[in-house]
C-alpha cells in the first residue's frame, strides 16, 4: 500500500516508533485509530490479490490493495487514489466487505470495500505480484493477518 508500512495496515505490530503511520499517528494511547482502506476488486467471480514486495518481514504475504485515508479525503477517494497509484487503474467503489478490523494494537482501523475496474489493467507498481483468485483459490496464497477476516467474508460473496 502506497508509502504506508504494511504493519499498520494489516494487523502486524510494528516496533515502537517505527513506520510512517506510527509517526503520523503519534504514540498517544487515547488517539483515535487511523483509517486504512482496501479494495476487493472483482472481475466476474474472481478477486484481485496483491503480494507485498516490502518491508522484508512482510514480503510475499498477500493483501487487498489500498492504503491510508488522508485527512482531506473520504474513504472512497482514498481507495480511488491508492488503486491509481499502486495499480494504474481506475475503479468504482462499492459496498463494504466485512466489518471494521482493528489492527496495530488498536492504532489502525482497516475497512475493505468491493470495487470494479473502470479503466486499465492492474499492474504491480508497488507489489511483487498480482493474482486474480476464485473462491476456491483464496487459500492458495498466504494472507496478511489483518486481511484474513475479509477473505473469510468473501467466501460467501464470490460466485463460482
Amino acid at each position: 500500500m502506497s508509502e504506508e508500512p504494511a504493519e499498520a495496515e494489516h494487523g502486524v505490530e510494528a516496533p515502537a516508533g517505527e513506520g510512517v503511520a506510527l509517526e503520523a499517528h503519534g504514540t498517544d494511547p487515547d488517539a483515535a485509530p487511523l483509517v486504512v482502506v482496501g479494495a476487493a476488486i472483482r472481475s466476474g467471480a474472481r478477486v484481485l490479490a496483491a503480494a507485498r514486495a516490502y518491508p522484508p518481514e512482510l514480503a510475499g504475504l498477500w493483501e487487498f490493495p489500498g492504503g491510508k485515508v488522508e485527512p482531506d479525503e473520504t474513504e472512497t477517494e482514498a481507495l480511488i487514489r491508492e488503486c491509481r497509484e499502486e495499480l494504474g487503474v481506475a475503479i468504482t467503489v462499492g459496498e463494504r466487505v466485512g466489518g471494521d478490523l482493528v489492527t496495530g494494537g488498536g492504532r489502525f482501523l482497516l475497512r475493505v470495500y468491493f470495487a470494479q475496474l473502470q479503466g486499465g489493467e492492474p499492474v504491480a507498481k508497488e507489489h511483487a505480484e498480482l493474482r486474480w483468485l476464485a473462491v476456491g483459490e483464496l487459500d492458495s496464497v498466504p494472507w496478511l493477518p489483518g486481511n484474513r477476516p475479509v477473505v473469510e467474508a468473501l467466501r460467501g460473496r464470490l460466485r463460482p
